[in-house]
Order: structure tokens, then C-alpha cells, then sequence
């Protein structure tokens, strides 16, 4: 059992920058592939970033990629997203998860799920 505490969501303005992090528990997190996710209200839930188990594979949606930064420190059993130049649109509910199977984008290969955590984007 993996037990994940997301951080660092909050009110930002148009253009600033949020790092998140996701804080693992109960076993060691190096056995895992992790995701971060986010819920836009009234949707799906999606994948924006993934990591493999060792860091060395990483996935941005088309959305992120070129602002955000994922990456994980296994010693520390953490794992951040940081985020630049942020837009309204990505005002949304941030998870992070963890997968005993391979490095995927997929929600449904993910095993467990932080609470999640609120970054809202203001103009």
C-alpha cells in the first residue's frame, strides 16, 4: 500500500509558476511509475506528466510540455511537477499517482491516488 500527499497547489496569476509535490508513503516509491494528473471541473480526469521508476522516461502532454517539469527523488520518496508560465486553462484539480505496472499515461494503470490539490490560474 502507497499512501500519496500532493502539495503545493494555490492561486496564482497568469504567467507565474507552481511546483507540486507528491509525497509517498508506506513503501519505497522506486517500485512505482508515477503520474501526475489533473481534473478540470466537469471533466475526465488526464494525464499531463509521467515518470518511469528510475526517472529515466518521462511523458508531457501536449498541453504542458515545454512549461512543466516532472521528476522524482526516490531517496526522498517524493516526486514534483514544476509548472511555468501558467495559463487559466490549467486551473484544475492536480493528482499524483502511482503504477506497480509499466510507465504509462493510462489513469487506469495507475494503483493508488493522492487527494489531490487545487492550482487555480487567475487573469
Amino acid at each position: 500500500q502507497v499512501q500519496l500527499v500532493e502539495s503545493g497547489g494555490g492561486l496564482v496569476q497568469v504567467g507565474g509558476s507552481l511546483r507540486l509535490s507528491c509525497d509517498a508513503s508506506g513503501r519505497t516509491l522506486s517500485g512505482y511509475s508515477m503520474g501526475w494528473f489533473r481534473q478540470h471541473a466537469g471533466k475526465e480526469r488526464e494525464c499531463v506528466a509521467a515518470i518511469s521508476r528510475n526517472g529515466g522516461m518521462t511523458y508531457y502532454a501536449d498541453s504542458v510540455k515545454g512549461r512543466s517539469t516532472i521528476s522524482r527523488d526516490n531517496a526522498k520518496n517524493m516526486m514534483y511537477l514544476q509548472m511555468n508560465s501558467l495559463k487559466p486553462e490549467d486551473t484544475a484539480v492536480y493528482y499524483c499517482a502511482a503504477s506497480r505496472s509499466g510507465w504509462s499515461r493510462a489513469e487506469a494503470e495507475y494503483d493508488y491516488w493522492g487527494q489531490g490539490t487545487q492550482v487555480t490560474v487567475s487573469s
